[in-house]
């Protein structure tokens, strides 16, 4: 992970300046750079993955104009091959060092012929106009706001924002903006609306479903820095690390976290291990580790959200023992699965239109959901994530599926997912069929219940409804919301409307109007948490 910083503005305070982008060191410690260009500032930390050399450091320069751009360019080699043909000469091997000779060439018409994970801030010299811009998915993080002068700042993270911008907002995923005005080059949730009439074979769509996650895994494992893999014995992230096997010659570095009272996941990751061979390390973390790193949590997370907090204790954890430990700069995970081939609570999807419906929303929200935690779990911790799930080509052709064909009617979740791998043999077979856990439960069920029955003891009953009312916005509804609202609003304060609101099931299925974002509450529940 890297984090960019830029103030549109010749008069931009330069001490100033230096101060916002050292809140965001943590994803770039290796080095940090500040660039003056004709309209203000923009800032560079680096993390080292593509191009390890100093010519790889940004901001990149070329004539009057400047690029910053957190983020990985797949199947770059090629693309720079062709621009040198052209005449363009590279300083270093840093895929973000063509975005500049990309935009001489096609302007913002590149933004939708990349295929990367990216957030980037341009400045134009030769028009004098600032450009920004984020990937579809939303996988790499940027935020926007304007000072009092009604400057434009744009930052990683909105802790790079606090106290310079009243109104802190994430940037749109698949947009870019160009003179005040933010335009959106593509909506990868907008496949849903054009079902490919022509997939009607169950094997052929799960053979297009098994290519394309393969292909998505394999470009994502080109780094110039060490690989690991998070591993929770979970489908999706079992498959990553199956794939991953097969194409690497050497074992893989994986990794997973448990409760030292009841781990539920740790079994399972230890069988995949096994399975494919990897060096494989368990985490373990106690009830201490976890209540004693909520405001830190919290603080990196810059949300309130239940579910996301939840989930991210583990991630967290187990990114700062692998920062502390080891040697990885690159971690691939699991993400974007769900949204893509149901969750627990989409079973009772009352048909597929509203199944489908479902997907489309969860893919445009997930920027602020499970996406936002694997970038701040992991880059807080000087690591970078990538999500082969999120790739582009894979979530086109999964939401242009038949929704008749995703939604649950074989018995178990993410039928087609499971079917598309079954003659490979990547994973164990009962990994494969192994019913969903979420994520934050599988961890350990002590997880939650030890963070609802501190937030129990924290507030009397009457002190709860106090506080609860003086919100207004994603109002808190139990006390372990409360408890999280709190120490957001002393990172972040007054700024709730950076996440739209709290992630719940669908209420308006039955089945689904639960008070607890947790899949435990769900009646389908069943053996998924053993």
């Amino acid at each position: 992970m890297c984090s960019i910083l830029a103030y549109c503005s010749p008069s931009a305070d330069d001490e100033l300046f230096q101060e916002m982008l050292s809140r965001t060191a943590s994803r770039g410690p290796d080095a940090s750079r500040i660039t003056k260009c004709g309209g203000g500032l923009i800032g560079f930390n680096r993390l080292s993955i593509m191009g390890l050399t100093p010519e790889g450091m940004q901001p990149f320069v070329k004539g009057n104009s400047a690029v910053a751009c957190n983020g990985e360019l797949y199947g770059f080699r090629l693309l720079k091959t062709y621009l040198e043909h052209m005449g363009y000469a590279f300083a270093g091997e840093s895929d973000c060092e063509l975005l500049l000779p990309l935009y001489e060439i096609l302007g913002t018409k590149m933004f939708p012929l990349l295929n990367a994970e990216f957030a980037l801030v341009l400045y134009d010299g030769e028009h004098d106009e600032w450009i920004a811009a984020r990937d579809p998915i939303g996988i790499r993080p940027l935020y926007y706001g304007r000072d009092v002068k009604g400057v434009m700042v744009f930052s990683s993270e909105a802790k790079g924002l606090v106290g310079i911008c009243d109104e802190i907002k994430p940037f749109p995923p698949g947009h870019f903006y160009k003179e005040g005005s933010f335009v959106c080059y593509s909506d990868p949730a907008s496949a849903g609306d054009s079902v490919n009439a022509d997939l009607t074979d169950t094997d052929e769509i799960c053979r297009g479903i098994h290519d394309r996650l393969i292909e998505g895994v394999k470009i994502r494992l080109d780094a110039d820095a060490p690989i690991g893999f998070l591993l929770s014995g979970g489908l999706d992230s079992s498959l990553v690390c199956g794939i991953a096997a097969r194409e690497l010659p050497h074992p893989l570095e994986t990794f997973a976290v448990g409760m030292d009272v009841d781990a539920i996941d740790l079994k399972y990751a230890r069988e995949v291990a096994d399975y494919i061979g990897s060096n494989h390390h368990e985490v373990i973390i106690t009830k201490d580790d976890v209540l004693g790193c909520l405001d830190e949590l919290i603080k990196a997370l810059g949300t309130y959200d239940i579910t996301t907090i939840r989930a991210s204790v583990g991630m967290y954890l187990v990114s700062r023992w692998i920062h502390e430990k080891t040697n990885i700069r690159v971690l691939l995970t699991g993400e974007i699965s769900d949204e893509l081939f149901g969750y627990k609570y989409t079973d009772f999807a009352p048909d597929a239109a509203s199944f489908q419906k479902e997907a489309q929303k969860r893919i445009r929200e997930i920027h602020m959901y499970d996406v936002l935690r694997a970038d701040r779990c992991i880059s807080v911790n000087s690591l970078e994530a990538r999500v082969p799930f999120g790739d582009l080509a894979f979530v086109d052709y999964v939401m242009r599926i038949d929704p008749a064909k995703k939604i649950n009617t074989y018995g178990i979740g993410k039928y087609l997912l499971r079917h598309a791998f079954e003659e490979d043999k990547l994973i164990p077979h009962s990994i494969l069929m192994r019913e969903k856990a979420a994520f934050s439960d599988a961890v350990g069920h002590s997880l939650r219940d030890d963070i609802m029955a501190y937030a129990e003891e924290l507030y009397s009953d009457e002190a709860y409804e106090k506080k609860r009312a003086q919100y207004t916005h994603a109002r808190p509804f139990t006390k372990e919301s409360l408890l999280y609202r709190e120490i957001f609003e002393k990172h972040y304060p007054g700024q709730s409307a950076m996440v739209v609101d709290f992630w719940m099931p669908n209420k308006a299925w039955p089945g689904c109007d639960v008070s607890d974002p947790s899949a435990r509450v769900l009646s389908n529940y069943g053996a998924s948490g053993e």
